[in-house]
């Protein structure tokens, strides 16, 4: 296949889910990975597509000041083995609340094929998963355009209409002494706001976030029941989380 059809195809494949791997896209291409990844990096440099660190994403999703696909590709091993780790956690028929979070954005993959609702204040996190098999219920609200995510008393509202299975939450940092903290008051409340109302809270942080506190400290760590993290979290680190009662997963 010639490459103006390859780059056809290979745009119509990110308007429709927003991001893709390299993998899906040589098996939909019929082709090598490695002739996949340079078709990816020349529509990058024509500003077609964004590069991320395993596929591309839609430009679109990808121009803010935060750069959330930045964030989504820190750490993107880790990443993806926290979630892979989450993921075996949702059964069908699971109602889930997911935020805004860059972690918890890549969960989005491993839960496609799952026929579960989920409640979300994530932009991508929508995007993501209006083509498959999941159930997409968007908080209503103010939308915040920086951090492509709603936020506000409304949003609060509405989450506190509805019950959840479980809660996949993200945040900037947690540590024994002072529990959970976050950059700002958005950011908390709406963790606490899916917290609440979710029957069991699962914390996915990557090990550079453990033991760190940061601006606002707005919760205890018996906020979240279970902490999914990477293997390069220290064994006396996440020790101290299960003296005070957390589950841990790595």
């Amino acid at each position: 296949m010639s490459f103006p059809n390859r780059k056809r195809i290979i745009l119509q494949t990110v308007e429709e889910k927003g991001s893709v791997e390299v993998k899906e896209l040589a098996d939909l291409l019929q082709t090598s990975e490695i002739t996949v990844r340079r078709d990816l990096t020349q529509m990058a440099t024509d500003g077609l597509i964004y590069r991320t660190h395993g596929g591309a994403m839609k430009v679109s999703l990808a121009k803010n000041p935060v750069q959330f696909v930045n964030k989504t590709a820190v750490n993107s091993e880790n990443k993806d083995y926290i979630c892979r780790l989450a993921a075996q956690q949702i059964q069908e028929g699971d109602v889930i609340f997911m935020d805004c979070g860059s972690t918890v954005f890549r969960l989005c993959q491993f839960i496609r094929n799952k026929r579960i609702q989920v409640i979300t204040n994530s932009l991508p996190v929508v995007n993501e998963l209006l083509q498959s098999e999941v159930t997409v219920n968007l908080v209503g609200g103010e939308v915040d355009a920086k951090r492509q995510a709603v936020h506000g008393l409304i949003a609060h509202e509405h989450i506190a209409r509805y019950r959840a299975h479980k809660a996949f939450l993200g945040v900037d940092g947690i540590s024994a002494a002072n529990g959970l903290s976050a950059h700002s008051e958005t950011e908390a409340g709406m963790t606490l706001a899916m917290a609440g109302q979710a029957e069991e809270t699962y914390l996915l942080c990557d090990s550079t976030k453990l033991e760190k506190d940061k601006y606002m400290q707005f919760a205890p760590l018996s906020l979240v029941q279970t902490l999914v993290t990477d293997p390069d979290a220290r064994p006396e680190i996440l020790a101290l989380y299960r003296e005070q009662g957390v589950r841990v997963m790595n």
